[in-house]
């Protein structure tokens, strides 16, 4: 069995030079931009609405995404949409949400359903994003729910675009050993 597989017929889409470890997992309605990383103890499970994330994205190890059914309760459901030049750290949790362009989401931090962190928020370490919640682009939150710490200095903006760059550059270095 394969670490991308179809669910109910409809089989991941991988764009070009995108690195997905052996170790990582991708099921279902799934389409992932090019120049992304998922790295080991991924799972990006699209089995019952979709995911969508863009070009140069990085899933760190041991996150977890997934997406929300349509049901009585909520007829549409929610999709996980992840824009371009995001960084998800490390064992985060994010389910059907909305991240923007160039965020930065922390290690082990939640992001719950129909949340939307607009483009160039910061999300520090074991946040949780409340359902619904909108968080302005420029700011770092922090907490449990999160909450607006503060404004961004001009290098942690810098760092959102850095750190994805980064990280097409190391699954590069990966994609040339494999």
């Amino acid at each position: 069995m394969t670490n991308i597989r179809p669910f109910k017929s409809i089989t991941p889409t991988i764009g070009e030079k995108t690195y997905i470890d052996e170790a990582a997992c991708v099921i279902g309605d799934v389409v992932i931009g090019k120049d992304c990383s998922i790295w080991p103890m991924v799972a990006i499970r699209g089995d019952v609405n979709f995911i969508r994330i863009g070009d140069r994205t990085n899933i760190q190890d041991g996150s977890v995404l997934h997406v929300t059914h349509k049901g009585p309760l909520s007829p549409e459901g929610n999709a996980l949409i992840i824009g371009s030049d995001v960084t998800v750290g490390h064992g985060a949790v994010i389910h059907a949400c909305t991240i923007e362009n160039e965020c930065l989401i922390g290690m082990g931090s939640v992001i719950l359903d129909g949340a939307v962190i607009k483009e160039g928020a910061m999300i520090g370490a074991g946040s949780v994003v409340s359902p619904g919640k909108v968080l302005e682009g420029g700011y770092l939150y922090v907490g449990t729910p999160a909450r607006q710490a503060r404004e961004l200095k001009q290098k942690e903006k810098d760092f959102l675009a850095y750190s994805a760059g980064h990280y097409v550059k190391l699954k590069n270095e990966y994609l040339s050993i494999t």
